[in-house]
């Protein structure tokens, strides 16, 4: 016997299978992703856990994923508001010695975005964040709202997972860090940001012949990508 919700399950997926076989809705399309060096950027917040003054808080986590190398610059603030977006902005660029050339993908944050205008790519941004990104030359792309745009930007989320699990996860040998005052966080930037700026991105596939295997790690060893557009400064 079946049960209604294994009923209502393949309805609901089936249903979809129609109208695309019908020509009424669009089928999903899935394209390999390739980037070049310094051309393309992921943005994103994410909730990580500091102990300050003593006290266990929850605090924002700005992280900024070159899409590329995989190398990324990150920011802890005391919540994910505007100016710590745009501070946020600031400490990359100057770590990274410039801007990307090309796309930085974004979600529809409150601190960037004021409205989204119905399920189109056109947003309403904020004010101020349109005088930064026209100060700072950034090519925005806005993410599609929900869980239709998770993977768009899939590799920051997966990032900011990445560095809470290996800086700010309780274990017997690593304590969660703990501050004296939010002004000390610039040396917790500094500590964190000195090991993983040597990791690179290797392919997901590995080598299966000895060969394959030692002209991949020769390719990946001295990988870089440098930004080759300097961010302007105000007179």
């Amino acid at each position: 016997m079946v049960s209604y919700w294994m009923v209502r399950e393949y309805v609901a997926t089936r249903r979809r299978e129609i109208r695309v076989e019908v020509g009424r809705e669009p089928a999903n399309a899935f394209i390999p992703q390739e980037h070049l060096p310094g051309h393309e950027a992921e943005v994103d917040f994410g909730d990580v856990a500091i102990r300050l003054c003593g006290e266990l808080v929850t605090c924002a986590l700005f992280s900024l994923r070159l899409s590329c190398s995989g190398k990324a610059v990150h920011r802890v603030s005391a919540s994910a508001g505007q100016e710590a977006f745009f501070e946020g902005h600031v400490h990359t660029f100057n770590v990274l010695g410039g801007v990307p050339t090309g796309r930085i993908r974004y979600d529809n944050l409150k601190a960037a975005v004021a409205s989204v205008i119905g399920f189109s790519r056109q947003r309403v941004e904020a004010d101020r964040w349109t005088a930064v990104r026209s100060h700072d030359g950034i090519d925005a792309f806005y993410c599609q709202p929900g869980i239709q745009g998770a993977h768009e930007k899939g590799g920051v989320e997966g990032q900011i997972g990445w560095f809470r699990r290996n800086h700010l996860v309780l274990t017997p040998t690593a304590p969660v860090p703990s501050l004296r005052s939010s002004c000390c966080t610039g040396t917790f930037h500094t500590t964190t940001s000195s090991p993983d700026s040597r990791r690179r991105c290797v392919q997901a596939r590995s080598p299966r012949t000895l060969s394959r295997w030692k002209r991949a790690s020769t390719t990946t060893q001295q990988m870089a990508e440098p930004t080759t557009r300097q961010r302007t400064t105000s007179p």
